[in-house]
């Protein structure tokens, strides 16, 4: 996703149950004195957009589907009635304190308290970039993205013994044996996957691709000006090794030098090492073409500025929240002006690879090159609450 993301890691192959709320001390119920102003710095109509796909989202569940906030316990009926109210009473009141007054009489809020127990959040941001691309390889654009591969098997363990209900491994077969999928150096340099049939589309840049990979979702844009969305389909199920990290720790860059942007030059500037350090995140993605997109985790497009990534074994997906934190204002330019402290009501629709744990979030920060902007700088400890109709 993000350019946070590369200091980020997370545990290999096993997946975690993506319903399974299991860490309520990190969420407390605050008493109505303690909530704060609550305010919003967009538009009502990107808000409402967001509600109704998370009602979507709620609307393939079933009724009774337990979500937890803290210590409390709700059902999916619960979950829908409470965005509905939500909506009704922010699209009936324009001013914040009244705002305030009646969702501290209709709702309760639940603060992060982070993963230190203070209630910090680290924030960074994701975006969709929009590429130029080829439907055929052509000397221009070699380099392609794949589709999920036929030999790609996700085994759910929860078959094989309760106790690892909610588990997965994604793997292949290999002469009857049940094996790793390819790592991301298998396909890109030992060519694995290569004369399949598995290309969507063909890009000029191996570095974009690398990032198209860690935002999840893109749009390729071809000579005849045609587009099309692209979004994540499924992984190799390897790790997620931070890159950034990888790079500081070999001595390439200092920490003060990585960024979305800091990254890009040096691997285009050391054309010789780049396959090996691209390598060095055994993680791939496969993509998927979609009607409507980018799509989240939830399978319902994310909202620019109003959907959050997060880790699902620690918040309840589909869930309103509200994010105290600093956005950059950006001149005509594109250079970063200034940072002023901002707060939003957002609907928690994705996850991501390296979003683990209860201090962490990213912003979809929406589609080109401004967004790109915004995501490959965001990298802020700010607040985390969450709404829940009494």
């Amino acid at each position: 996703m993000s350019a946070g993301l590369f200091f980020a890691g997370c545990a290999f192959v096993k997946e975690k149950p993506v319903l399974e709320i299991d860490a309520p001390d990190h969420l407390v119920q605050l008493v109505s004195e303690e909530i704060p102003l609550l305010e919003d710095d967009l538009d009502i109509a990107s808000l409402c957009k967001a509600i109704e796909r998370s009602l979507e989202y709620y609307n393939r569940l079933p009724e009774d589907r337990i979500f937890r906030l803290g210590k409390d316990t709700y059902r999916t009926a619960e979950m829908k009635a409470s965005l509905i109210a939500f909506r009704d009473i922010f699209s009936t009141t324009s001013d914040n304190r009244r705002l305030t007054e009646r969702l501290r009489e209709q709702f309760n809020l639940y603060q992060c308290l982070g993963r230190n127990g203070e209630g910090s959040v680290l924030y960074t941001g994701y975006y969709e970039p929009v590429l130029e691309g080829s439907r055929s390889r052509t000397p221009e654009f070699p380099y392609p993205i794949y589709r999920r591969p036929d030999d790609h098997v996700v085994i759910d363990l929860g078959t094989f013994h309760s106790k690892y209900k909610g588990e997965r491994l994604i793997a292949r077969v290999d002469d009857g044996r049940i094996v790793p999928y390819y790592t991301r150096r298998d396909i890109d340099v030992g060519g694995k996957l290569e004369g399949k049939g598995l290309e969507i589309a063909w890009l000029s840049d191996p570095v974009d691709i690398f990032f198209l990979h860690i935002q999840g979702s893109g749009t390729i844009r071809f000579d005849d000006r045609s587009l099309i969305q692209v979004s994540y389909a499924q992984s190799n199920g390897r790790a997620y090794r931070s890159l950034g990290r990888h790079l500081v720790e070999q001595g390439k860059m200092s920490i003060g030098e990585i960024s979305l942007d800091g990254i890009k030059r040096y691997l285009r500037y050391h054309p010789d090492e780049m396959f090996d350090l691209l390598a060095h995140n055994e993680s791939y993605v496969f993509f998927r073409v979609v009607e409507e997109g980018p799509r989240g985790s939830l399978d319902v497009p994310v909202t620019a500025g109003r959907s959050i990534a997060t880790d699902p074994a620690f918040f309840p997906q589909g869930a309103l929240a509200l994010i105290k934190v600093k956005k950059p204002v950006i001149e005509e330019k594109g250079e970063i002006h200034s940072w002023i402290p901002f707060t939003r009501f957002v609907l928690n629709q994705d996850a991501g690879g390296a979003i683990k744990g209860p201090g962490r979030v990213d912003l979809f920060c929406g589609t080109g090159a401004r967004a790109g902007i915004v995501a490959g700088h965001l990298k802020e400890y700010g607040e985390l609450y969450f709404l829940m109709k009494k």
